[in-house]
């Protein structure tokens, strides 16, 4: 796919997304444009497209479980059991638009029994949750930097004030970083078939996990600089129903915790190091 093809795919998805009915299926609208296909053929594009275009409109799909699955081996159409931060399962229900909790009614997730997911579609998932988690905190950017160019204060532009230039200054480092980190973790098979050729097989799966992992600790750890940062640019507009940012909040601080927390993740790669004792370059992700 070239990048004019990409160009139309990006704004057809995101026309489908910010348009489609409140009362339609959730993924309903990625289905009619060809999900299942494009992931299948497509990956390396559909996924951080497709995810990404969820952050930043605010939407949601049970999009997630198709590439859980294409990565375990198994038929899509499925809610695989996903682990949770603090030790919980739960499940993406499938067209159940029920609310679920307080925190972000508007995801769909269930408790479940604990399951077995392999390594490969644990990783598949960090990394399309890293590109949900970067679309979510560009969104926030963007309401935080439209609002402070908007506002004025003791007579002056919001955006005149330095500790608000710093605060944006760091959110938009923390997320081009993470995007930085997301594209090289995503491992091509052209790049993963030339690692498999010289080196073993376990090693470069160990790379593909590897890499996963620190992929969604960057993306999430971007998202919640975000949504500190912007919810302070803000201030208490933020927290009103009427403003999207609290939305944005939400959706993080629950993403975050699936398929496991930035700390968790954190935590886990600092003993991966130890016992290692090495880390992987990002041109060996």
């Amino acid at each position: 796919m070239d990048a004019a093809e990409r160009a139309l795919l990006e704004d057809a998805l995101r026309k489908s997304l910010t348009t489609c009915r409140p009362e339609a299926e959730p993924g309903t609208a990625l289905a009619e444009l060809g999900w299942a296909e494009m992931l299948a053929e497509e990956p390396d594009t559909a996924i951080p497209l497709v995810f990404r275009l969820l952050g930043e409109t605010g939407t949601q799909a049970p999009v997630l479980n198709d590439v859980v699955l294409l990565a375990a081996g198994r038929p899509l159409g499925g809610t695989p059991p996903l682990p949770y931060a603090g030790g919980a399962w739960v499940r993406w229900a499938r067209g159940d638009r029920a609310p679920t909790g307080p925190l972000d009614p508007g995801l769909p997730l269930r408790h479940a029994e604990p399951g077995d997911l392999p390594a490969p579609a644990v990783a598949a998932g960090r990394r399309a949750l890293g590109w949900w988690l970067l679309g979510a905190g560009r969104a926030m950017l963007t309401l935080a930097r439209e609002h402070v160019l908007d506002r004025e204060q003791f007579g002056r532009p919001l955006a005149s004030f330095q500790a608000l230039r710093h605060r944006l200054a760091e959110t938009y480092v923390a997320l081009e970083a993470a995007e930085a980190v997301l594209v090289a973790a995503a491992a091509p098979e052209t790049d993963r078939s030339a690692r498999e050729n010289t080196e073993a097989p376990d090693s470069a799966d160990a790379l593909d996990n590897t890499g996963a992992l620190l992929a969604k600790a960057a993306a999430g750890r971007a998202a919640l600089t975000a949504a500190r940062h912007c919810q302070q640019a803000l201030g208490g507009i933020g927290f009103t129903a009427e403003h999207a940012l609290h939305r944005h909040v939400k959706r993080a601080l629950v993403l975050d915790g699936l398929l496991g927390s930035t700390r968790e993740l954190t935590r886990e790669a600092g003993r991966l190091l130890l016992r290692e004792t090495r880390a992987p370059r990002l041109v060996d992700l």
